[in-house]
């Protein structure tokens, strides 16, 4: 079935606007794993604006789900990740100017200078996956760049959710099909929320892992963390029992 993990962002944004640890970001991670997260995600940004690189390094050991640190690969990000040896290295094309993640990789353009990075990534034994959009020949670029997976981004799938509901992530299928094709694991993320979550896991085959942040820390204001994150797993169950029928 496929994987929830959980991105706590925007758990450092709230410790950061106060200074101090609260809330703490290592205990939330810990808490997160303990109701029920299949893995923690950070993207650690230049001016550490959220996530810090020192709560990286905190949390690699930490994490005994799958640890993921997605980001824009600069080489002090690459020295970040080749230091902490997460299970998953998610790169995505976004410059330090950038509020959040908008765009996914063109993998033909940047190919010279993706490659050398996936590899230096791989012979560390770290998981490679690409950001990127549903485009058949980027795709194909990611599997020729020796990539392991590809995280589909997937904000027009939620926008387009709200009039298409789950037709909106026909698309999604049609590239997670390729990408399985081509031996090539799928993530998703970008907007996911317990009002399409469903529906999205549904549609998609061979959907690996779904890496959730914004929404699921939102929801867990009103709800609660424990029960935040059992309704988004719910919510991939759900979605993996419409499949079967």
């Amino acid at each position: 079935m496929t994987n929830l993990s959980v991105n706590i962002n925007k758990v450092a944004t709230l410790r950061n606007a106060r200074g101090g640890n609260v809330p703490n970001v290592l205990q939330t991670a810990l808490d997160s794993e303990r109701f029920g997260a299949q893995g923690i995600t950070v993207h650690p940004r230049p001016d550490e604006r959220h996530i810090r690189y020192s709560d990286a390094r905190e949390l690699a050991p930490a994490v005994t789900t799958e640890f993921n640190i997605e980001g824009y690969p600069d080489e002090k990000f690459i020295s970040l990740v080749l230091e902490t040896k997460p299970a998953q290295v998610t790169l995505v094309p976004d410059g330090p100017d950038v509020l959040t993640s908008n765009a996914g990789w063109d993998t033909r353009a940047h190919a010279d200078f993706l490659q050398p990075i996936i590899q230096r990534f791989k012979e560390a034994g770290i998981r490679v996956s690409l950001f990127i959009e549903t485009d058949e020949d980027l795709i194909r670029g990611a599997a020729e760049l020796g990539a392991d997976r590809i995280e589909l981004y997937t904000e027009a799938f939620a926008v387009n959710h709200a009039s298409m509901g789950a037709n909106a992530a026909t698309p999604y299928a049609k590239s997670a099909e390729l990408a399985h094709s081509l031996g090539l694991g799928v993530n998703a993320g970008h907007d996911l929320s317990l009002d399409n979550l469903a529906d999205f896991v549904a549609m998609v085959p061979h959907l690996d892992e779904v890496s959730i942040g914004h929404a699921l820390i939102s929801d867990a204001l009103y709800l609660g963390l424990e029960n935040t994150i059992q309704a988004y797993r719910r919510q991939i169950e759900l979605g993996w029992n419409r499949r079967e029928h």
